[in-house]
């Protein structure tokens, strides 16, 4: 069965699958949280309208700022992006021709965007059996005459935190190395910024830290993204950019959403007590599970041979799961979910329960 590369846009899921979409569908397989963006969003929309007409800011802003008031850091050491993605071009435009080490499994948007600049990628695979762990003895070698390390954390698609105190030991090895740092924390928000990198950029300035606003705002249509390091590495990356790359109501709506504390704590609280709550039902069930500190989190069957007939059986019953076909390491043997709605993670566990009395 050949599935698509990434989760979210599940109609398109079915088709690959050849498998005819029911009426009601629930996508665990996309990581935003399900209560919406945040309410100044509908209660201004109506504002919104006048910056339609006019040209953004091609620098991203009040967003720009915004941001670098957040993070404490200068302006001019944050870009803004049309979503993470558009960073990773800016990035693999960057390595052209050189050495990557990717860390595997992982967001398959790396690889691609990597290998469309002709970049040679070593790959430190990780697994199972040290819990998806990355160790700096697995790591010290593979970075030697390499020009960047990627690292998601917490990780995609495991949901794996790594410490401060370990990052700080990688990106000193890194540093040793002449080699760049690039942390995506995409997913950080879902743990809060006491995790976030961000502090230790002045001691570190190999470091090029990514973020999203996708996932913690549920704004994905929107696309916006940025991305933090030194100046002169930020002035080089904008050089890839397009003028005007950020529309004008991704980064008022961004600014905005960075001052909503109290929905970030919120959608915190949820997505930890559903993660929590999923484990817990996996383990009774004798399914392994990722550590996730995230709001998703990724699981194996107790016959992981059973994953094709499982996976297809729940789309059927329009619950739509993250295969892992294209995480390499997985293969197809694991699932990533989001946690959803109390209600629609009810209902998931449900199903799983019943597919796992009878086979």
């Amino acid at each position: 069965m050949v599935l698509p590369n990434h989760g979210a846009n599940p109609l398109h899921l079915y088709k690959q699958a050849g498998i005819t979409p029911p009426e009601q569908i629930v996508d665990f397989s996309e990581n935003v949280h399900p209560f919406g963006p945040p309410a100044f969003l509908a209660e201004q929309w109506p504002k919104m309208l006048e910056r339609v007409g006019t040209y953004p800011d091609p620098q991203g802003e009040p967003f720009r700022t915004a941001a670098a008031k957040f993070h404490q850091v200068k302006v001019d050491q944050l870009a803004i992006g049309n979503g993470a993605a558009e960073i990773f071009t800016w990035l693999a435009r960057r390595y052209r021709n050189q050495q990557v080490v990717l860390i595997e499994p992982a967001f398959s948007e790396y690889r691609q965007t990597l290998e469309s600049e002709n970049v040679q990628i070593r790959v430190i695979q990780l697994g199972p059996e040290n819990g998806w762990k990355l160790t700096l003895e697995k790591l010290q070698p593979a970075i030697v005459g390499c020009t960047a390390l990627y690292i998601c954390n917490p990780q995609n698609p495991t949901g794996i935190l790594l410490d401060l105190d370990t990052l700080k030991k990688i990106a000193q090895a890194c540093l040793n190395q002449n080699c760049e740092l690039v942390l995506d924390e995409a997913f950080i928000d879902f743990i809060g910024e006491q995790v976030s990198f961000m502090p230790f950029l002045q001691e570190f300035p190999n470091v090029i830290i990514v973020r999203s606003m996708t996932k913690m705002y549920a704004i994905p249509g929107l696309r916006l993204g940025y991305v933090v390091s030194q100046t002169e590495t930020i002035d080089q990356l904008k050089q890839g950019a397009a003028h005007w790359n950020v529309n004008a109501l991704s980064a008022a709506i961004g600014a905005d959403c960075l001052k909503a504390a109290s929905y970030r704590l919120k959608v915190i609280g949820a997505a930890s007590a559903e993660r929590q709550k999923m484990q817990q039902f996996f383990s009774r069930n004798h399914c392994r599970t990722t550590d996730s500190a995230a709001n998703f989190l990724s699981f194996q069957l107790p016959d992981p041979y059973d994953s094709q007939a499982f996976f297809v059986e729940l789309l059927k019953k329009g619950m739509v799961l993250r295969h892992t076909e294209s995480f390499r390491g997985m293969d197809g043997k694991w699932f990533r979910i989001g946690m959803k709605s109390t209600e629609n993670m009810e209902k998931l566990r449900e199903a799983i329960a019943a597919w796992l009395e009878v086979n």
